[in-house]
């Protein structure tokens, strides 16, 4: 199997019932991706090799835990698409289970896996719905490991949008490093690889003039900078990270999230992530998020 002589693109999208995945596609259709959904492992292959001389060359596939059976196959399909010169991609997306729980509850859809569980009388519909959700994260643990992880529990399905879109787009020849801010008030991104707590630094928000404006803001970036401590804590999430990143690359990692968290997320994570981003851009694929200022 060879590709065409431009390599095809090809985006895997799996994870979490009522995580968000027909959002995800939809983004990747906006991007003139041709999508495919609830594709069964078996058809992977065929599938690729039907699409390579077509005139497109973004293929999109959602395979999720209705093919619990033949999802083992994917990691060694996904290994040999790239052996043969496919660049390939795979977005897992995530959510709590209080927020998947909820989900399901006001669409009233059934989970995929809770048809197995029914027949415990003792069980009602909350218990179901937990059990099921837990099945269906060990049985996508292996997928999980091997993507880039975005957890929508609590953004817009425009935020998602735009995080797909925003990834897709980055070069994807080497490892991808994602900053995040976050406010510990709304809960911690799932999909952090590493979480700094900076809520012990000085706070602008205690400073009137300051208040309504945010970590991208020139009076709140000046401010900060004359922090020591804000600087300090800086200095070492970088070097920790620059000590670090080269091991993650020859690890095979493709994908490394850092989130920054403060109480409100809107000025010292957004500002530490702003700072870090031109750290980091010069030498790394380098994307940031800032998840409560983008849900505005």
């Amino acid at each position: 199997m060879t590709p065409t002589q431009n390599p095809k693109q090809i985006v895997l999208i799996t994870g979490m019932s009522g995580s968000g995945k027909s959002v995800a596609l939809h983004a990747l259709e906006d991007l003139g991706f041709y999508c495919v959904d609830n594709l069964p492992p078996e058809l992977l292959m065929p599938l690729v090799k039907l699409e390579r001389t077509s005139p497109t060359n973004h293929l999109a596939i959602a395979i999720d835990v209705r093919s619990a059976g033949s999802l083992p196959l994917v990691p060694e399909q996904l290994q040999r698409l790239k052996a043969n010169g496919y660049q390939v991609d795979s977005i897992f997306l995530d959510a709590t289970t209080d927020t998947l729980i909820r989900r399901f509850s006001e669409t009233r859809r059934r989970h995929p896996l809770s048809s197995g569980l029914q027949r415990n009388p003792e069980l009602d519909q909350r218990h179901v719905l937990a059990q099921a959700i837990e099945l269906e994260r060990d049985l996508l643990s292996d997928l999980r490991m091997q993507a880039h992880v975005i957890d929508s529990s609590v953004i817009r399905p425009t935020q998602l949008q735009s995080y797909v879109k925003a990834f897709i787009e980055a070069p994807g020849d080497q490892l991808t490093l994602v900053f995040e801010s976050f406010s510990f008030k709304r809960g911690i991104p799932s999909d952090a690889d590493y979480v700094f707590d900076v809520r012990m630094l000085p706070n602008p928000h205690y400073e009137p003039e300051l208040r309504a404006l945010t970590g991208q803001d020139a009076p709140v970036i000046e401010f900060l900078k004359q922090q020591a401590e804000v600087q300090r804590m800086l200095s070492q999430i970088q070097a920790f990270l620059a000590d670090w990143m080269d091991a993650l690359a020859q690890n095979h990692r493709s994908y490394v999230t850092v989130a920054i968290g403060c109480t409100g997320g809107q000025h010292r994570s957004v500002y530490l992530v702003e700072q870090l981003t031109k750290l980091f851009e010069a030498r790394w694929v380098t994307l940031k998020r800032h998840r409560e200022m983008d849900a505005r």
